[in-house]
């Protein structure tokens, strides 16, 4: 017999976390309904089976919810909390049409993205991996004055691919190095240009331009392999990309031939095509910085992550409009 949104034991509402949740969003939603967790690795069985019945369900940036999971769900569920501020991994139009809401946690990780973004710049322009391996695998030899030379963001043309909440907080936090900073982004924003300093130009001319690119768009169809073999080629020689958003944007095997060929100096990456397979050609490469989707990985942002993720489901059970809703 399927599950129901709540039993004569426990009249509470069923909430189904499709893989985890931290404490500080399961405490929340524990004092107001029966939560089932189903762990990690995702178990797809437990929860084709679980969902039936949920008023609720957390997912999260793997867990993909589409037609199918949604009509094992059946009529009693009425929202599906993203935790993550991108929602790719669910198909919204179909969350939609069986009236479902669908929310997701943006704002509380701006800042760690962000300070990601700058930290891979960093690291991939002072080429910090690079050197640290060569110091603990015993090659570095003493002191040369053309050794590892790298570059500074200071006198840098930066370019912010995206000038949302993530995108102008980068900007924020490049002021104090002092590259010019040039964004490309649907909307003028000439308010939050004009305070932060950027320059919105064509998404052309900033590839041709910038020593620094930095990606900040959501994935969707539009965005799919923006940065592909042609934008690639677009870029000034020697150019850094860093990608924070979502791997689907950059066409891998491009951006391995640009790396390879040296017509980029490097990469920081934070996301993946087909996360969490990483081809092995792009490990390889030395002038690559490779993390694995850490972007909002700190106690303070995935515990304010869980905290909201909780509060739209709550709002939504509780018939209220959920604080950050999507549909």
């Amino acid at each position: 017999m399927p599950a129901n949104s709540s039993t004569p034991d426990s009249p509470l509402p069923r909430v189904v976390v499709a893989r985890a949740l931290p404490a500080a969003g399961l405490e929340l939603l524990r004092r107001r309904c029966t939560v089932e967790v189903g762990g990690i690795p995702l178990d797809a069985g437990w929860l084709a089976t679980h969902v039936e019945g949920a008023a609720a369900l957390v997912a999260d940036p793997t867990v993909a919810v589409a037609g199918e999971l949604l009509d094992r769900a059946g009529p009693s569920l009425r929202v599906v909390a993203n935790f993550a501020v991108g929602v790719d991994n669910i198909d919204l139009e179909a969350v939609g049409a069986r009236g479902v809401r669908a929310t997701n946690t943006p704002d509380v990780l701006t800042n760690a993205t962000a300070e990601l973004a700058v930290g891979l710049m960093l690291a991939v322009g002072r080429r910090l991996v690079e050197t640290d391996r060569s110091l603990r695998n015993g090659a570095w030899t003493g002191w040369e004055p053309e050794q590892f030379l790298g570059r500074e963001l200071s006198g840098a043309t930066v370019g912010l691919v995206g000038f949302g909440r993530i995108g102008q907080r980068v900007a924020e936090l490049l002021a104090g190095f002092g590259p010019r900073v040039v964004f490309a982004g649907r909307r003028p924003m000439a308010e939050d240009a004009g305070r932060l300093g950027a320059e919105r130009v064509g998404l052309d001319e900033l590839l041709g331009v910038c020593d620094y690119v930095s990606l900040h768009v959501s994935l969707n169809p539009s965005t799919r392999h923006l940065i592909d073999a042609a934008r690639l080629g677009q870029m000034k020689q020697g150019a850094v990309l860093v990608n924070t958003c979502r791997g689907g944007v950059v066409d891998t095997a491009a951006l391995v031939d640009a790396l390879r060929s040296g017509r980029l100096a490097g990469a920081g990456l934070d996301v993946y095509e087909n996360e969490p397979a990483v081809p092995a050609e792009l490990v390889a490469l030395s002038n690559t910085v490779l993390v694995p989707h850490i972007g909002s990985a700190t106690r303070a942002t995935r515990d304010a992550m869980a905290r909201l993720c909780a509060e739209n489901v709550l709002a939504v059970l509780a018939g209220r409009e959920p604080p950050t809703p999507v549909v």
